[in-house]
């Protein structure tokens, strides 16, 4: 396996909330970023520590991702852009997400990136899950259809349901900034887009480099409940709000597709 197809990131997780309580908190992670593009070059049997599609302490399985059927994720990725009219030659494509650690993982928000052959960055995927085992995704791109620039505004309407603390209205503006291998997504959420300050602000700040078994042994060491430990906060946090009397919103039924996009000034569902 080339060390440069799979990278390991520690990173930080950012969130913070505005209204009607102000609450932030901040907590390390470490994920994966992995040239989707080019899994068929993927060892899975290069570590005893790491695996792809096999049982290792550290593993990434296809099954976590795409369609979770196990099958090629790049035709899923490519089914995502047709969905959303998205008509372009695919180079690389990076995917950022959780490991599974131990045999388990949440990913409450994988990032697609997608490049075009001259290596522009054309579209981000938020490929988002809930803790009721639904799944969606927002097929972002610059409202021209060109470059995504760094600090960029890409917007999407909430359409799928996340916290109960949160109602499914409004809209997500998402920011992403790439300065060689330190890259960062800022999710700003918008209840009410008529107001200037978001009722949520989320953010995942990561420095990655290529995957070895001495670098994840490390992060292992220093988190070695990571997966288990996102499901504790969200749930912990979530405690937290209902005692502070947050109002609570009941799951709505979920969006008749499973793919949002936004073209032509509005968004499609």
């Amino acid at each position: 396996m080339s060390a440069a197809l799979i990278q390991l990131a520690r990173a930080q997780v950012v969130h913070a909330r505005t209204r009607p309580v102000a609450r932030r908190f901040a907590y390390p992670v470490f994920c994966l970023r992995l040239r989707i593009d080019q899994c068929a070059q993927f060892d899975g049997k290069a570590s005893w520590l790491f695996g792809v599609n096999r049982r290792r302490p550290v593993a990434f399985h296809f099954a976590d991702h795409g369609a979770r059927t196990g099958g090629d994720l790049m035709d899923w990725l490519q089914s995502r852009l047709q969905t959303a009219g998205i008509s372009m030659k695919v180079g690389a494509v990076w995917l950022q997400c959780f490991p599974r650690v131990f045999g388990y993982v949440f990913n409450p928000v994988s990032f697609w990136y997608v490049y075009d052959t001259d290596g522009v960055l054309r579209v981000l995927v938020a490929e988002v899950n809930n803790t009721f085992g639904e799944r969606h995704q927002y097929v972002l791109r610059a409202a021209d259809g060109g470059e995504i620039h760094a600090g960029q505004v890409l917007q999407s309407a909430k359409v799928f349901h996340v916290s109960p603390f949160c109602r499914t209205v409004g809209e997500y503006r998402y920011r992403v900034e790439e300065r060689g291998n330190a890259h960062r997504v800022a999710i700003d959420y918008y209840d009410d887009p008529t107001l200037e300050q978001a009722v949520l602000h989320t953010s995942i700040s990561c420095t990655s480099a290529p995957l070895t078994t001495g670098g994840l042994l490390r992060a292992l060491a220093a988190m070695p409940f990571m997966t288990i430990g996102v499901m504790v906060r969200i749930h912990l946090q979530a405690m937290r709000l209902f005692l502070r009397r947050v109002p609570f919103h009941r799951k709505p039924a979920p969006p008749l597709s499973e793919v949002s996009y936004h073209r032509k000034g509005h968004d499609e569902l």
